[in-house]
């Protein structure tokens, strides 16, 4: 039998218990003993940044909302040019810490690439700090859907004034994507209320699955 090992665990801000672990190979993230993201599982993440990136000008700025394994950070790289900027907002700076020390050979190495900024912030703040720098693409994979699992806070980000600092914070003609666990249909009204277009899009979370279990929420600012 092949055993569960726990690699690393802290707490959140809200006091809740995450656990990193590690099985077959695979590595898992749980909060409050419920589970988060694995790498068996990272479709949705992908594809979320392809939704993001799918029309970036020259030289675009992207901002991630949340690292998790890497998986969205390693797709944007991988679409961006070599002068984008990518801002990365990951709150837990065990969780940066896990991917260096831990997820290396997952995704890790990705933080040192030129074109990336780590900020261990809530992504609230670079949101609402932008200024004139705004952004070409925001990419929202903080919490587990528009009702808040890993912090209570993360709220502020689905709210209506939430949504109208994210519009302030893209450029003309850009994108935010929002990831969800859930179908959310009265966000996306609440989307519709803000932004010019907007699509809920199913998504896997693995390519050969079957069904679509998570929701990606495209919002085009006009």
């Amino acid at each position: 039998m092949k055993t569960t090992t726990t690699l690393a665990s802290c707490r959140t801000p809200d006091g809740n218990l995450l656990v990193l672990q590690q099985h077959d190979g695979q590595h898992f993230l749980k909060i409050g003993g419920v589970p988060l993201m694995s790498t068996t599982a990272a479709a949705s993440e992908q594809q979320m940044a392809e939704l993001a990136c799918a029309a970036l000008p020259p030289k675009p700025r992207v901002l991630i909302g949340g690292l998790g394994f890497g998986f969205t950070l390693r797709r944007v790289l991988a679409l961006c040019p070599p002068d984008a900027v990518v801002d990365v907002a990951e709150l837990l700076r065990e969780v940066v810490a896990w991917n260096r020390e831990f997820l290396t050979e997952v995704n890790g190495r990705l933080l040192d690439d030129p074109r990336v900024r780590v900020h261990t912030r809530d992504v609230c703040e670079l949101i609402g700090g932008c200024g004139r720098d705004r952004y070409h693409a925001i990419l929202l994979d903080v919490d587990n859907s528009p009702d808040p699992l890993v912090q209570k806070g993360n709220a502020r980000l689905y709210d209506a004034a939430g949504l109208a600092r994210t519009r302030a914070a893209l450029h003309p003609g850009g994108r935010v994507v929002f990831w969800s666990a859930n179908r959310a249909p009265e966000f996306a009204k609440s989307l519709a209320r803000v932004f010019k277009k907007v699509e809920s899009i199913g998504a896997k979370a693995y390519p050969q699955a079957k069904r679509f279990t998570h929701t990606l929420f495209v919002a085009d600012r006009e």
